[in-house]
């Protein structure tokens, strides 16, 4: 994708990857737009960000997000790529051992999936005019190859990565080109302190600096799925084979 010279709208901007790129795509002199619940949040990275803009935005709520989409098109004529980043990750017993955690599970069906399908379908008619379109939506390693400990945060993922591959073909004659970006295991606030202690005698994480560089990097290019560190070992493994002895040494 083009670098610079962008007008771009990222979900989930309020930390961790989401602030990553919105922050290195800003310093490339691109236009950036960022939403998430968290006003202060907003509103301290813009500070410190002079000219990025923000809109207070919960992807769970349709209309909210058709009431945001509509004023930043206004706003931003020119908006020419939209990041689908917002993600929540919990941990959820699905084995009877406890009682199923309906709006944990709820919610990140709504927040992972869904908002993914909200936000696009509020802003595709409009990318649909502009030149230079780019459709990004993060997924993650554990698409290809789930953790036991976070299965709805896996199947959601897995779910956004097959519904990129048919955006991309129904949009093939658009002129959007859809990226699917993928990450490994980072640094930051998803999951929660509980997610680093269940993950503590695991693989450690990349950091997020070097994961915004690495991906950067990758953006730059014209691949369709772009993926860094351990995610590309992950989005590699084709077979059933493979896939279980990854799956079993990721959860021993």
């Amino acid at each position: 994708m083009r670098m610079h010279s962008n007008s771009i709208f990222i979900t989930g901007g309020t930390s961790g990857i989401g602030r990553g790129l919105a922050e290195a795509f800003h310093r490339l002199g691109n236009q950036v737009i960022i939403s998430g619940r968290r006003l202060d949040r907003l509103q301290s990275i813009c500070a410190a960000n002079p000219g990025m803009r923000h809109f207070p935005l919960d992807v769970r709520d349709p209309a909210a997000v058709r009431e945001v989409a509509s004023r930043v098109m206004v706003e931003f004529p020119r908006l020419n790529c939209l990041f689908n980043n917002a993600g929540i990750q919990n941990m959820i017993r699905i084995d009877g051992r406890l009682p199923l955690d309906e709006q944990a599970m709820l919610d990140e069906i709504n927040t992972n999936l869904l908002s993914v399908l909200r936000v696009a379908a509020a802003f595709l008619p409009h990318l649909k005019k502009q030149q230079n379109a780019v459709l990004v939506n993060v997924t993650s390693g554990l698409a290809y190859v789930p953790i036991a400990r976070v299965p709805f945060y896996c199947a959601t993922k897995a779910a956004v990565h097959s519904l990129t591959l048919s955006l991309r073909h129904q949009l093939r004659d658009s002129g959007i080109k859809v990226i699917e970006l993928v990450p490994p295991y980072v640094d930051t606030e998803l999951g929660g302190p509980a997610k680093k202690a269940a993950a503590s005698a695991g693989p450690r994480p990349m950091p997020l600096d070097a994961f915004i560089t690495e991906i950067m990097k990758e953006l730059a290019g014209d691949a369709d799925e772009v993926a860094v560190g351990d995610a590309k070992k992950l989005v590699g493994a084709s077979n059933l084979e493979t896939v279980m002895k990854i799956f079993a040494g990721m959860n021993h």
